[in-house]
């Protein structure tokens, strides 16, 4: 999530029906490792990180990993910031610097995965995409933390989505068009090429890889909203298919335990729509380890919109099974893990009602199989915007919870209690 995107939970209201799109990723077929693409431009790798540890990888299905998993919480607008320099970036959108006290309160808690959400094209520092080594110590020191409580951790590429429908700028991540392809690529290969480099070996099946957050033509009036029948959309989803494909590629190539470790990708914008759409498909992979992500934060004017309704309507609960089963028919059915890597409903002083939306949101897809990870921003109370982007949960400097109530209700339901 961006750290305002007031038009999110309209992309992820046009719920697909459910298809059956081709799956190469998890086909029982044979085939080898694919090399990654040919790129011009490479990474010093005199500078990259690289791991040197020695864990053995316990031998588990995808959608065993990912039940394992049970709930769990992002650190949000954190290491994925984009303001200041350096390693500055991690406290630009006003959170505390991340502390192990941070990391085992969470832990302590009862949640059993952390979702890392990191940007990478503000810390490039050459002509080549080399990330910078003092960036990557950071995020490693954090992601070594939740590792030593026993958590998952899920880490990715995060705000490197570029802004605008022009030509991209070196350095400015990735954008989903024809004209922007070979630059995102290059971006992509080389920024997943030095990830496999620091973590590798010395992290077993607790570290999980998602390929990309939310990506979409930002800046368009395409942004959200996903449907078969844009073209525009559609094509953009084919370029989004090339590009997890390849980010596949160089991660199973850097070998060792990411030659079987569990990479995790969504379709355009993360939206459930085009996941369940003909139009997403998985990566060929030797492995036949991959997963799907999707962001909901449904039905829109209760859980998303500062502006709409503070009332849960025990309709709601139809309305998000819809998207549920379907998604475990179309993924979890053929033994192709799914978590929703963003949850969440804003705070409007409404708690009795958040709590029996949280109840029934996380109670059914813990039925299926499908793990649930809460988006938290910080953003506790009603400001000058109201209510909008108010997910703030986790109280990190004091390492408490500003709604105890929720959490309890976020651990009784994932434990089906």
């Amino acid at each position: 999530m961006k750290k305002t995107l007031p038009l999110l939970m309209a992309a992820l209201l046009s719920i697909a029906f459910i298809s059956c799109a081709t799956n190469k990723g998890n086909s029982t077929e044979p085939s080898k490792t694919k090399e990654p693409a040919k790129i011009s431009k490479k990474f010093d790798k005199s500078q990259a990180l690289v791991d040197s540890g020695s864990k053995e990888m316990k031998s588990m299905t995808g959608l065993e990993l990912v039940y394992d998993m049970k709930t769990g919480w992002n650190l949000g607008n954190t290491l994925d910031a984009l303001g200041g320099n350096g390693l500055n970036s991690e406290t630009s959108w006003g959170q505390p610097r991340t502390t192990k006290a941070i990391i085992d309160g969470i832990a302590r808690s009862g949640f059993k995965t952390i979702r890392m959400p990191a940007t990478w094209h503000n810390h490039i520092i050459d002509d080549n995409y080399t990330i910078d080594p003092k960036w990557m110590a950071r995020v490693k020191e954090i992601v070594d933390w939740a590792i030593e409580d026993d958590l998952y951790v899920i880490l990715n590429t995060h705000h490197d989505n570029y802004g605008h429908d022009n030509k991209m700028p070196y350095r400015y991540g990735y954008y989903p068009t024809a004209m922007n392809e070979e630059e995102s690529l290059s971006f992509l290969t080389n920024t997943w090429g030095q990830i496999a480099l620091a973590f590798n070996n010395g992290y077993d099946e607790h570290l999980v890889f998602e390929t990309l957050n939310e990506p979409r033509l930002s800046g368009t009036n395409n942004e959200w909203n996903y449907s078969s029948s844009n073209p525009v959309q559609k094509a953009a989803q084919e370029i989004l298919n090339k590009f997890n494909q390849e980010i596949v590629n160089v991660i199973r190539a850097s070998g060792g335990n990411n030659a079987k470790r569990l990479i995790v990708m969504p379709g355009y914008a993360c939206s459930p729509s085009a996941a369940l759409s003909n139009d997403f498909v998985l990566p060929e992979d030797p492995a036949n380890n991959l997963g799907v992500a999707v962001h909901m934060y449904d039905p829109y004017d209760f859980a998303m919109n500062g502006n709409g309704t503070s009332k849960y309507d025990p309709k709601m609960a139809n309305s998000l099974q819809y998207t549920f089963k379907n998604l475990e028919s179309k993924f979890v059915k053929k033994n192709i893990p799914v978590y929703i890597g963003e949850y969440g409903c804003v705070n409007k002083e409404n708690t009795e009602d958040r709590i029996l939306w949280f109840n029934t949101f996380v109670r059914q897809t813990r039925k299926m199989g499908i793990t649930c990870i809460l988006w938290d921003n910080q953003a506790f109370h009603k400001d000058s915007n109201g209510y909008t982007e108010k997910f703030g949960f986790y109280i990190r400097n004091e390492q408490k919870w500003f709604v105890p109530e929720i959490t309890e209700t976020i651990m009784n339901a994932a434990d089906l209690k």
